[in-house]
């Protein structure tokens, strides 16, 4: 088992691994271990266990896990999660090593070669009293980064299920770092807003990351990821989600109608569920959250 260090991991939330190999040195499987340093997060740990499939009930993705939980016990971690695909071998593995499942995730995609961009022009033109929209691609713009900052508390209490998650504390420093460490692996952020008009107050956003530099630029990748997606609690109920996604698929399809899009969303999140469904997202598969109490 040696241990390594992760290049990419964010200064805020180190990612030590493993990697573990057989007597000749050959690679059998490795483990990430992300330690969250924000706000609210820092007795959260995420883990990711990768075996070859060769490999497999051996010992070595328990030993990888012993080394990482071992890991998070002694940063005084009190909960690691790990997700894995339903029915996969993973699911089977987090199950038989302690793990509670706590969350059920729907994935979902969406083809733009096969979808109409007048059906997202049509939810766009649906009036929304009160409200408009505004976009912008990278780093929020300065004089728009408190307002911003002060809208991320929508995410507070999304359905996380019985997960340990925490309460991720936004701040116009943090919601720059992240749009930076998106730009710095060679993707863009694009983010689509809800404003009260008659306040100015940001009320909602929706964060789509795409390949490239935002411009269509990178043709070697073909999907792009929607991110959070909210609405303050006293702004809900106009349609203000369907709208900003329609707005941020409508972007991409600009930029390069041959992107998939896609999504994921906790089982038990009807309203967003259904947004995706009007959108054209199809589901795909179902994954697992996991935790594992220390």
């Amino acid at each position: 088992m040696t241990p390594l260090t992760d290049t990419a991991a964010a200064p805020s939330s180190p990612r030590p691994a493993w990697l573990a190999s057989g007597a000749e040195g050959v690679p059998l499987g490795s483990a990430f271990l992300r330690l969250f340093g924000g706000e609210g997060q820092r007795h959260l740990a995420e883990l990711e266990v990768s075996v070859h499939p060769a490999e497999r009930r051996r010992g070595v993705g328990t030993a990888l896990l012993d080394a990482a939980v071992g890991a998070a016990r002694a940063d005084r971690r009190r909960a690691v999660v790990a997700q894995a695909p339903e029915g996969s071998p993973g699911d089977a593995f987090l199950a038989a090593h302690g793990f509670r499942r706590v969350l059920p995730l729907t994935y979902a995609r969406l083809e733009l070669a096969g979808a109409d961009p007048g059906h997202f022009t049509r939810i766009l033109e649906q009036p929304c009293p009160g409200y408009h929209l505004i976009d912008w691609t990278g780093v929020v713009p300065p004089e728009l980064a408190e307002n911003y900052a002060a809208s991320r508390r929508a995410m507070d209490d999304m359905p996380m299920g019985d997960t340990d998650y925490g309460t991720v504390v936004w701040d116009v420093e943090r919601v720059v770092a992240a749009a930076e460490a998106i730009a710095k692996r060679g993707d863009s952020l694009h983010t689509v807003a809800a404003v009260h008009t008659a306040s100015g107050t940001i009320v909602g956003f929706s964060e789509l990351v795409l390949p490239g530099d935002g411009r269509g630029s990178d043709k070697s990748k073909s999907e792009g990821q929607h991110y959070g997606t909210a609405v303050l609690p006293e702004h809900r109920g106009h349609a203000l989600g369907l709208w900003m996604k329609a707005k941020a698929i409508l972007h991409a399809h600009h930029l390069d109608p041959r992107l998939a899009l896609l999504t994921d969303t906790a089982a038990d999140n009807a309203p967003m569920r259904q947004v995706n469904d009007v959108l054209g997202y199809r589901p795909t598969h179902t994954a697992i959250e996991y935790q594992l109490d220390l």
